[in-house]
């Protein structure tokens, strides 16, 4: 059965979003949210949610290139089970490595790499399953 998915990158002052389909394998930046302040946060996640109404919720996990947590790691993963909580929508973790330097090539130059890293993310949940 086809999933829509959101993708999330993680950032402490932007998150990027991203939409996926589980069926064509698909993912495409979709829109960034500021981190701050929460109220805002939550509820402009909620209205994506609410528009494109997905089955499941990916979140790119932060790790340096040996595996150990990063100092953000532990944010971005309280930020899963927030998602999880808020919405009771199934939220999976992915290794983000070098999401958003992929991002960077995809993006353009000086454009912000948010949401295409949530992209990128997306991608990689895709394929590996």
């Amino acid at each position: 059965m086809a999933e829509t998915l959101l993708g999330f990158d993680f950032g402490t002052y932007r998150i990027g979003v991203a939409i996926g389909n589980t069926l064509t394998g698909s993912a495409r930046a979709l829109a960034i949210v500021a981190s701050e302040p929460t109220a805002d946060r939550w509820a402009a996640i909620a209205a994506l949610v609410s528009e494109w109404q997905p089955q499941r919720l990916v979140v790119g996990r932060p790790r340096h290139f040996d595996g150990d947590a990063l100092a953000v790691t532990a944010r971005c993963e309280r930020f899963a089970r927030q998602l999880a909580g808020r919405l009771g929508l199934p939220v999976a973790l992915v290794d983000e490595s070098y999401s958003s330097a992929e991002a960077r090539t995809t993006a353009g130059r000086g454009r912000p790499v948010d949401a295409e890293a949530a992209a990128v993310i997306l991608r990689q949940y895709l394929s590996s399953r």
